[in-house]
Order: structure tokens, then sequence, then C-alpha cells
């Protein structure tokens, strides 16, 4: 499984040197109107699948807070069906991918297991929660990446006829119509693309 290209410069070293404030779950609640509005005027729909990801630690109190976030989204599967797996790169970046086609629920996990390692003083740890929406019609897949270090999302749209470029007319036209319920980065500096190692080859595939 490759990581994300740059994900350590993108949203590790370089977000944690211009880290605007800690870790705070609760932003990610801003999606749950988002996604609506992604629906119905925009026509991308929920993929069913969101990710978080977050650095490693070689302790055995970490591990512990890992296997408390894997305990919760266990219990939580029976209740809403919401599927989490854990992967880990070949960088060392740990991955919780989720599986559910209600987004509710996909939101609610995600918070979870964000929550829980900041509860447990990990939140230094987390780099960022995805979301994944598609536009059937026209093939374009487009994500919102939020960054626990920069306390902000921003779109990220890859061309759905070029594996390497951007669909920057998306990227901006999700900014125009969700930046008054999420909180968008301001600085477009920090849109970085998370293009994967290989084709078609995200964490949470």
């Amino acid at each position: 499984m490759g990581l994300l290209d740059g994900l350590k410069s993108v949203l590790g070293v370089k977000a944690e040197a211009d880290a605007t404030r800690d870790a705070d779950p609760d932003d990610l609640f801003g999606m749950s109107t988002a996604y609506i509005t992604m629906e119905a005027d925009l026509g991308y729909e929920p993929t069913g699948e969101a990710a978080l990801c977050f650095a490693d630690v070689d302790s055995t109190d970490f591990q512990d807070a890992i296997d408390e976030v894997e305990s919760i989204l266990d219990a939580g599967m029976v209740e809403t069906g919401t599927r989490a797996t854990f992967e880990t790169d070949d960088h060392g970046y740990q991955w919780v991918v989720l599986h559910d086609n209600d987004f509710e629920d996909l939101l609610t996990s995600i918070h979870f297991a964000a929550d829980t390692l900041v509860e447990r003083r990990y939140g230094s740890r987390l780099l960022a929660a995805l979301f994944s929406f598609e536009d059937v019609r026209s093939d374009q897949t487009v994500y919102w990446v939020y960054s626990f270090r920069r306390g902000a999302y921003y779109p990220f749209a890859p061309d759905p006829h070029d594996s390497h470029e951007r669909n920057t007319s998306a990227e901006f036209k999700l900014d125009s119509n969700l930046s008054d319920e999420i909180t968008v980065e301001d600085d477009k500096e920090y849109w970085y693309p998370l293009w994967p190692d290989r084709p078609g080859y995200h964490p949470w595939e």
C-alpha cells in the first residue's frame, strides 16, 4: 500500500511547523451539513468511504490508545454497520479506513477515533481526515481533506482524464459553495494535491 505523495511534508513536518492550533475533532462535524449541500446543490454523492491518518508512536501506551480506538469502532459496527480497517503504509503512517453508505455514521466514527486519540494525549499525532464524493455524471471524484494541524478543510479534485492533474475549476467551485458551512483553508498554498504513490491506489481503496 502506497502513501499519498508528500504526505510527510504536506500534513506532517511542514504542517506542524505552520500549525495554527491544537487538533480539535469537533471541527469535523461541519461536514454533517456540507455533505448535504454537496449532494443537493452540486451533484456529488458520498462514496461511502472516509479515512483518518495519524503518525505512529513507538510506545505501549500509544498502542493501548489504538486498541481503544479499535474497540470503540468494533462496538460501533454492531450498531451502525460501519466497517473499519487499520492499515500501516510503507512509511509508517497509520490509517483508519471506514466504509459505510450512511455518511453520518462515517462522520461519527471518524470523530470517535480522532477524539479518543486527543483524550489519550495523542492529538499531535493526528494528520488528516479525508471524505470522498463522486459525481457519476462526469466521473469526477473529489475529496475534502481536513488538516488537524491547520484546523481547516481544503478541496482536492484530481482530473478524471489526467492522472496527475487537478481540476482546479471543481476545487474553486467547492470552495465557493461550502465556505459558509465549513472552515476552508484561506491560504491556497496549503491546498496540497494528495496524489497516490500508484494510480488509483489511495489508502482507503
